[in-house]
């Protein structure tokens, strides 16, 4: 397969980097602090970032007031709020995934749902794991990948050493990373009987994509789920992972329709925000409301033209 190789490339180490390498080192350091001291330290830093992410709150700020109307002022800053420290503690987990131990994090961790995922594998077929871009994303992938083999699908970034920051933090625990670039590639791990953890819940730049519900309103919304099932034969199952109120973890594999793939794109796509909107609803502090979700309407307007965030 044409994955990321399991051992990343040598990182690139000329003066032009030292910056970032700066920064993945604190990043590499905090992560080995006592994690009852990293969720302190993450909430503190989530009421640093809503005080200084102006942009930022303000995208989310609008998120909230679109998808929850029927909340008060009042309700939806504290959802606000709640959000940004949810970000906070993310930081932290992002890190100790990456660069950390997760053994603290395994004590109390719930896994619901496997047998649906033995059951989407029979006969040796590749499973698309679908979940979406909430806090806990990166932390709850590397404790699912305890209980399944997940290969995934991200997007390559742009400053190289932070790419190798990426692919050899990732390398610790997912079965292959494929750049989304890699459809190829990822087409074969899905025909091979593989597991591709995939979240397609974010307004694309570019791709096949189509307006439909989420939370009452349009959402530019890639088709991917449809296509990969449509050309690999995979079945679908829906990945919920949240972080609950004691401290633990909860992770949830919950089924799918049949018919992903051998129907409208359409219907499958909005199956698929369905899905996601039913997680966020669960824990919706620990959505990413930060993302432009819909910049892009059907008919040209962006919905945060009017609420001083630039486009």
């Amino acid at each position: 397969m044409s994955a990321t190789p399991p051992i990343p490339l040598p990182p690139p180490l000329s003066p032009r980097h030292w910056a970032t390498w700066a920064g993945i080192a604190a990043m590499a350091a905090l992560a080995r602090l006592p994690w009852p001291l990293q969720r302190a330290l993450g909430r503190t830093l989530g009421t640093l970032l809503h005080a200084t992410l102006r942009e930022r709150r303000a995208i989310a700020a609008r998120n909230l007031a679109l998808c929850f109307p029927e909340r008060d002022a009042a309700a939806r800053d504290a959802l606000l709020r709640a959000h940004f420290a949810a970000i906070g503690t993310g930081v932290f987990e992002f890190a100790r995934a990456w660069w950390g131990s997760v053994a603290p994090l395994r004590r109390g961790l719930v896994v619901e749902g496997l047998p649906h995922l033995k059951a989407a594998r029979v006969r040796g077929r590749g499973v698309i794991v679908v979940s979406g871009h909430f806090t806990t994303l990166e932390v709850c992938g590397r404790l699912m990948c305890d209980h399944a083999p997940l290969a995934g699908m991200y997007r390559p970034h742009g400053q190289p050493a932070m790419e190798w920051a990426v692919r050899r933090g990732r390398a610790r625990y997912a079965a292959a990373m494929f750049p989304k670039q890699d459809v190829r590639g990822a087409l074969r791990h899905l025909k091979r009987g593989g597991l591709l953890w995939y979240a397609p819940d974010q307004d694309p730049s570019r791709g096949d994509s189509v307006y439909v519900p989420f939370f009452g309103q349009p959402a530019h919304s890639l088709t991917s789920t449809h296509q990969l099932a449509r050309l690999s034969g995979a079945a679908v199952v829906f990945f919920q992972h949240l972080r609950r109120d004691d401290g633990g973890y909860t992770l949830r594999i919950l089924p799918a329709d049949d018919g992903f793939g051998a129907r409208d794109p359409v219907v499958d796509t909005a199956a698929v925000m369905a899905a996601i909107e039913a997680m966020a609803r669960e824990a919706p502090a620990q959505y990413l409301w930060i993302h432009r979700r819909f910049k892009r309407q059907p008919d040209g307007s962006s919905a945060y033209r009017d609420a001083r965030v630039p486009d």
